[in-house]
Order: C-alpha cells, then structure tokens, then sequence
C-alpha cells in the first residue's frame, strides 16, 4: 500500500502563504491563503476541543466533500506526544484501510502546528447515542459491536494496537456504521514473525476503560487490553453506564478484578451478559477476537431491514430503523403485522 507523505511546509510558505493565479479565484487569490487553504482545504467550525488539540470541520476544494482536520499546537501538546506518540500515530493510521476505521487522509507540518486530515463522521460518537438514548438495545449494540470487532481484528492482524478503545473513540457516519477513531496511542509492529505478541510497558488510555493489567502497572498484552476495553463498550452500550467506577483508583483497581456487576435495569439478556463476563477477565482467561466472533450472542439472528420492506411492501431508511430503541422497533413491528 502506498504511504501518504508527510508534508512539511517551509517557513516562506508559512509566512507568505501561496497565491491562487486561476482566474476563477479572483477573491482568494487578493489576499495570501492560508497553510490549508494552499492545499485545497477550507475550515469551518469546531466540533472538537483538548488541552492541546483542535478538531474543526473542513471543505476539501479537490473531492467537494467534508472532512476533518485535527489541529495539534506545538507549544502546546507535551514534548513527549510530539516526538513519540503523534509520529507513531501518523505512521500507524496512513497504511490502514477498513470500512470500520476512520480514514487518514494527509499530515501537513508547519513550525507552530500539525494538521491531520482525515474522513469526516457526521453523526457524532456512540457516546453521544448513548447519553440520548439512555442505553442502547441488544439489536443495535450487537450490530455496533460487530463491526467494532472487525475493526479491531483488523488491526491486530496488521500488528497494530489501539490502546484507547472508548465509546468517545467510536464515532457514526452517515449510515450509523461505527469509525474507529484516535490513534494517538495505537502502536505497530506488535505482532511478531511467529505469531507472538510484543509486551507492552506504555500504561495509556482512559482509566474507566483500562484493563487490570495496566492499572497494576505490569508489562501486558496489549491486543488483550484493547479486548478488555471492547467489554467495557459492550457494557456501557447495552446498560448504559460503565461497569467501573474510575473517581477512586483504590476501589477501581479492586473492582476490576473481581466479577463484573450487572445492574437490574435495562434487562439484558443472559447471552450477551455472558459474553461480557468472559471478556471482563483476567488475560489468561480473556476471549480472544476469534472466539468472541464465534460466540453465540452475536450468531443471533435478527430481522434484517430489507427482510421488512419485502414482506410488507414498505420503504424503512435504515439510518432511521438505527436510531429507534427498542420500544420504537417494537411499535413498527407490530404496526407491520397487523
């Protein structure tokens, strides 16, 4: 796969900006264009904010659609992040490609700012379902939790980990199909030549999210923390809260190693509780990717939505069928049924 370069703009360039000579562009082409404009991006708003990062909407002149761009400061962002995790994290997320991750579209470089261009999600991040809708139904979070699978399974298979899985890093495009998001702390090149994986000393990610072994400090498998944290979204999907308690350390790092706590209400079923208890396990006795793609939680059969319009002669958009819970399903269903 051809790598997608790094681009570092001179400081003459930085300054003095380049000058559109096409005459269709009379309007920009008076007053000097900025770093991103000079390559064919337009800003817009902001939809996004950290202690030292920017997320902003923008226009792409050359493809006539949205994407966005993070905006990294370099006085800003710890030296550390500049010089080992956000040049790993460019590195890692040029040479991935998968319908389930967001897609990377160019780095640009200036002396004051790092510009990451990459695949817009419209529809915001599952977190953002969530907290509307309270939880989210076993129909939607199987589906979600499938392809978040796939994404990760992809990765691992590149040799790639992730280590900061969470509910803000899942994010929705136009057909609520889940992106994979935020590499700052993937790393690659984990997997070994016989299969084996590399030992992990880099205790990263979101407390709440984070498995045993890294809130122990302990050298770790990192593709099964990355597992451990696709349980907790699991969790935090189908109840609606996470399974943790991350305001007092002491207690979190007990909580975690003993059995998960289901509460009463939304009601679960016994087969996706039971997956969830078999991930949020010790690493010895944590599922592995192809074994949680086997499990019979996510074989169960759904009524599929073009199955619907068939049999019922009815047009459903299924970005619409994807938003209701589960007593809005169940309402359409019987409505078809009468």
């Amino acid at each position: 796969m051809a790598m997608v370069p790094i681009i570092k703009c001179t400081s003459k360039e930085q300054q003095a900006g380049m000058k559109l000579t096409d005459e269709k562009n009379d309007e920009k082409s008076e007053r000097k264009l900025t770093v991103l404009e000079s390559h064919g991006y337009t800003l817009g708003k902001t939809i996004g904010t950290g202690s030292y990062a920017t997320v902003k909407i923008a226009k792409s002149d050359r493809y006539n659609y949205q994407v966005a761009v993070k905006i990294v400061s370099k006085f800003q962002a710890p030296g550390e992040y500049l010089t080992k995790f956000l040049p790993r994290e460019i590195e890692v997320v040029k040479g991935l490609k998968h319908p389930n991750l967001i897609h990377f579209l160019q780095a640009i470089e200036t002396t004051h700012r790092v510009y990451i261009i990459m695949e817009y999600a419209q529809n915001g991040s599952l977190l953002d379902v969530i907290r509307r809708d309270t939880y989210i139904d076993e129909l939607r979070s199987r589906r979600w939790f499938r392809q978040l699978l796939e994404a990760i399974d992809y990765c691992h298979e590149h040799g790639i980990v992730h280590r900061d899985v969470k509910c803000e890093n899942l994010l929705m495009d136009y057909h609520f199909n889940i992106k994979l998001s935020d590499f700052g702390f993937a790393r690659g090149q984990m997997k070994l030549k016989n299969g084996e994986w590399s030992l992990s000393t880099t205790y990263c990610g979101s407390y709440a999210y984070a498995s045993p072994e890294i809130l122990r400090g302990i050298p770790y498998q990192p593709q099964l923390s990355d597992i451990w944290s696709m349980g907790v979204v699991l969790y935090a999907m189908v109840h609606g809260r996470l399974p943790f308690d991350d305001t007092n350390y002491a207690q979190l790092l007990k909580q975690v190693q003993n059995r998960v706590v289901f509460p009463k209400r939304p009601k679960v079923s016994q087969s996706c509780r039971s997956l969830i208890t078999r991930i949020l396990v010790p690493q010895f006795a944590r599922l592995r990717i192809n074994s949680i793609k086997n499990d019979a939680w996510l074989e169960t059969s759904v009524v599929a939505q073009t199955s619907i319009s068939d049999r019922f002669n009815v047009r459903i958009n299924p970005c619409n069928l994807l938003l209701m819970g589960e007593f809005e399903t169940a309402k359409l269903l019987c409505m078809l049924t009468k």
